[in-house]
C-alpha cells in the first residue's frame, strides 16, 4: 500500500528554521537538544524528546502513530522562533 507522503532518506540538512538551542537557552552546550531543520527537498526534520510510550494512550480522537512514526516534543520557544523561516506557501 502507497501513502499520500513519504519521507526521503536521502534529503540533506538545508537549513535551521528559527535560532540555534544554545542562543535559545534550551541547552546547556549539550550535543543531545532538540532542534527544527529545513531539507534540502522541503521537508522538515525535528529532533526532540521520544514521547511515543508515554503519548500512545491519550492521542486525541482521530490521531495515530504509525508503526514507523514517533511522537516528539521539542520546547514551544523553539518552533516560535522558527516561524519567521516558515514560508506560508
Amino acid at each position: 500500500m502507497s501513502r499520500a507522503w513519504e519521507a526521503d532518506p536521502v534529503a540533506q540538512f538545508k537549513k535551521r528554521l528559527g535560532k540555534s538551542p544554545l542562543q535559545l537557552g534550551v541547552t546547556d552546550e549539550d550535543p543531545t537538544c532538540p532542534d527544527v531543520w529545513e531539507l534540502t527537498n522541503g521537508d522538515v526534520a525535528v529532533i526532540g524528546r521520544d514521547l511515543t510510550d508515554d503519548y500512545a494512550a491519550r492521542l486525541p480522537e482521530g490521531v495515530h502513530i504509525g508503526a514507523d512514526e514517533r511522537l516528539v516534543v521539542i520546547p514551544g520557544v523553539m518552533l516560535r522562533a522558527a516561524k519567521a523561516d516558515i514560508p506560508d506557501e
